[in-house]
């Protein structure tokens, strides 16, 4: 054993762990991700010199790159332990040149997981640098480069600035452009459903329960029409209804297989409510180490970026263990452990995810983990331990039932063993689930009496918008990216505003229309869906060693080069418009549409007559219910933290921080969210805890005997100062706003009264202030949204500094985006 040996990851925390597992004779180190890349200030592909990459240390990282070759020169062996993908294989590499590492000093080592007996396994059987891999991104690296460099420009000349284009980004965008039109174009047809009323004909079975109609003479029969229904009533009003035939079966459910990046990412979406973004930075946390009472740190889930269902023949032993021990043995297969089999383009390069160690439960762990960890956690164990699992039984009944040679059907289940629904379920994308009634013991040929017919309109549903969790489902079905790219692609359309989320709905802007019309117009191959997933079969083709990686680059940039110059020369001279997203608002000043706007600090409602009316407000969503304190209409708005940047969430009367000349005023604001139904006692609007889970309704009326105090509504507690400004309240910490619950409402409502109180005090001493003002949100119409009256008065040094900020806010934009990736 060396006496001396440096380990360089790529994060701190996982230094930390992996520094514990070693002991003192390693030197653990964090290279804190790329420290060599293509330039930023320019393409950095070498077109002529057949796509060689210029690679350059990045700027800002010197210290780290002094650092590292000191440590390296003075170690006997180099371990380069970067993730175990392709990105963390291209860092390896860069670190080897970067660093001048000879070959016999420099070993790579990978690890599924972070626990003790894996880090000590690998560091004991190392490997070299696997090319194919290092190759594999470079080739994705450069492809982005170039579509990103070369057409991004070209969108901001034609359309916009600030606008990028993308291999992956742009095939999402038109996936939610397509499903959008879709459903605009969908026509909805008519239909019915009948169903009977009936009661068996003695005491002991006088459950009602209904069936409902399937047909005539054997055959199914759809009813069209309130006539066609009518008919079938007729038939059978007076007819005897019969039981024909009654089968009971046992029905086995098989458990979920083990997550994926994909699929924890859809299933924390519909379950935890998370972004897939937000998702992947906390399995990140998981996985690199979380400090554990007793334990030290300690990695608790394994590598987080797979397309694999494979699971270690340890792991499944330990699960069984596990299994036997806490539920017995009949919550074990009886044929043994269960196998999933990957889909046929999975790489199948790492396990899938599950946690380190099945004996650390949730429950165990708590006290360690935050919030958010530990919901993941809990997701990730729980589907790991249920996916070796028996199956779920259900005793199932279904029964048909003759009337005049019309058909009838009904069906029950109940549960007859838990299974694996012990300790999970999947999560469903429909949240509207149909529940079977219970049904009496019916024996063939028993006679039932008709109590009355229930007929019930309906028309046939368009498909749902895509939500995070679907459109990740969609993209992994039709072979586009792969795990690492589901999450930042994603992120990128929402923040170019190509798609919208409202709600947990994605929804094509405008902007987004536009641009995928452009790009399937002008560069079909980039938006066609197809061409992307044998682009992605094609990389892992050079992954895999079958494919050389410049061939990849060569066939690629051929056509697109010839169709960039054919774009370029066909729309000389041409400007496309984006055309305004009218809202339903109307201007309270000139009576005109609102329209949509993006600014510094997001979207917001503006007037189309500017610069004659200047007027704007918060962009808003219209809630159920009506204001406590003037009846109005209650509405969603979205306000930006001067602080942080970041967006946060409130309900407010129609009427608050109404700027309209002689328009009613009210300072009704709440982070509590209201719902439909009303009081019973005092009848005003009930609110409820924002956030996922929080279903019970409560009265805020502190005039009602049902008012609830504000510190019993379940908000955690926060610092005074932390409500010094209600644009800054919410929305400090690192977990995002729509992850979180708002602080509490007290000092923040009062903080928007003083707010409102001292701009009407400045009013009133000068009238002239008002007309500045004014004429200051004119300018800033353009530009940024108004969530309070006093918002709107800043000194003009203020103004000018912001002005400049703008300036350079906006070139790092225009650079940012030429960087378009996935």
């Amino acid at each position: 054993m060396a006496k001396h040996d440096l380990v360089i990851v790529e994060s701190p925390a996982k230094a930390k762990t992996i520094g514990k597992y070693l002991g003192k004779d390693y030197e653990v180190k964090a290279c804190m991700g790329h420290l060599r890349d293509l330039q930023k200030s320019n393409l950095s592909v070498d077109v002529d010199n057949d796509f060689e990459p210029v690679y350059k240390p990045i700027k800002g990282k010197e210290a780290i790159i002094s650092d590292l070759k000191k440590s390296a020169k003075a170690a006997d062996t180099v371990y380069l332990a970067t993730d175990p993908d392709r990105e963390g294989e291209a860092i390896s590499w860069h670190l080897k040149s970067l660093l001048n590492l000879p070959d016999d000093k420099t070993k790579r080592v990978t690890f599924n997981e972070i626990t003790k007996n894996v880090v000590r396994q690998s560091i004991e059987s190392p490997r070299d640098i696997d090319q194919n891999l290092v190759d594999a991104q470079q080739a994705r690296r450069i492809l982005d480069r170039l579509v990103g460099y070369q057409l991004s420009p070209l969108l901001w000349k034609k359309i916009k600035r600030g606008l990028s284009a993308g291999r992956v980004q742009s095939v999402a965008t038109r996936m939610v452009d397509d499903r959008d039109r879709e459903i605009e174009n969908f026509k909805p047809e008519e239909y019915w459903t009948l169903d009977a009323n009936l009661t068996g004909d003695n005491d002991v079975k006088k459950l009602p329960f209904s069936a409902r109609y399937h047909g005539k003479n054997g055959k199914k029969a759809e009813l069209k029409s309130a006539a066609e229904v009518e008919e079938v009533v007729e038939e059978t009003k007076n007819a005897a209804f019969t039981v024909k035939s009654v089968k009971r079966t046992d029905k086995n459910r098989s458990p979920s297989p083990p997550f994926t990046t994909s699929t924890m990412q859809q299933e924390a979406s519909r379950k935890l409510s998370m972004t897939p973004r937000r998702t992947m930075a906390i399995a990140q946390q998981l996985y690199e180490g979380v400090d554990i009472e007793g334990e030290g740190t300690v990695g608790l889930i394994t590598y987080m970026r797979t397309d694999s269902l494979r699971i270690s023949e340890e792991a499944i032993a330990a699960a069984k263990n596990f299994i036997v021990g806490r539920y017995g043995q009949q919550y074990y297969p009886t044929k043994g452990a269960n196998h999933y089999k990957a889909k046929a383009n999975a790489q199948d390069a790492h396990e899938a995810i599950r946690p380190s160690n099945v004996n650390w439960t949730p429950e165990d762990l708590k006290k360690s983990l935050t919030s958010e960890q530990y919901r993941l956690y809990k997701l990730v164990w729980s589907r790991f331990v249920a996916c070796q699992m028996a199956n779920a039984v259900y005793d199932s009944v279904s029964v048909e039932i003759d009337a005049a040679g019309h058909s009838f059907r009904t069906s029950s289940s109940s549960l007859k063993f838990a299974g694996y629904t012990a300790v999970y379920e999947e999560g469903k994308d429909d949240e509207k689930e149909e529940k079977e009634p219970a049904l009496p013991p019916l024996t063939e040929g028993e006679s039932l009496t008709l109590r009355d017919f229930s007929r019930d309109q309906h028309f046939t549903q368009p498909p749902a918008h895509y939500t995070d969790a679907t459109l990740i489902r969609a993209m992994e079905e039709q072979g586009i990216g792969r795990p690492s790219t589901y999450a930042p692609t994603v992120s990128t359309i929402l923040d170019r505003e190509y798609v919208i989320k409202e709600g947990k709905y994605l929804h094509i802007t405008n902007l987004g229309r536009v641009v995928t019309q452009l790009m399937e117009e002008r560069f079909s191959d980039i938006a066609d869906l197809k061409f992307t997933a044998n682009m992605e079969k094609k990389l892992d083709g050079v992954e895999e060693g079958t494919v050389n990686w410049k061939s990849v680059l060569r066939d690629f940039y051929g056509d697109f080069a010839e169709n960039l110059k054919k774009a370029e020369k066909d729309l000389e001279g041409v400007y496309i418009k984006v055309p305004d997203e009218v809202s339903e608002e109307i201007c309270p000043v000139c009576g005109r549409n609102l329209v949509v706007k993006s600014g510094r600090f997001g979207r917001f409602l503006a007037c189309p007559g500017f610069p004659e009316c200047n007027f704007t407000m918060p962009l808003v969503v219209e809630m159920p219910g009506r204001c406590p304190k003037c009846g109005g209409r209650l509405f969603k708005r979205t306000g930006t933290s001067r602080k942080s940047g970041k967006q946060y969430t409130y309900y407010c009367c129609e009427h608050t921080n109404n700027r309209a000349v002689g328009g009613a005023t009210c300072d009704f604001m709440t982070w509590d969210v209201p719902v439909k139904d009303d009081c019973p006692l005092c009848g005003k609007t009930l609110f409820k805890r924002a956030g996922r889970g929080y279903k019970r309704p409560y009265c805020i009326n502190p005039e009602c005997a049902n008012f609830l105090p504000e510190d019993k509504r379940g908000y955690p507690k926060k610092p005074a100062e932390a409500s010094a400004n209600a644009e800054e309240a919410p929305g400090e910490s690192d977990v995002p706003a729509e992850e979180k619950a708002p602080v509490k409402k007290t000092a923040a409502k009062k903080t928007v009264a003083a707010g409102k109180k001292t701009a009407s005090k400045a009013a009133e001493k000068k009238a002239t202030a008002k007309k500045t003002a004014k004429k200051a949100d004119g300018a800033a119409a353009e530009k940024k949204p108004a969530v309070k009256k006093a918002a709107a008065k800043k000194p003009a040094a203020k103004k000018t500094a912001a002005g400049t900020a703008k300036k350079t806010a906006a070139k790092k934009t225009v650079k940012k985006a030429a960087e378009a990736e996935e």
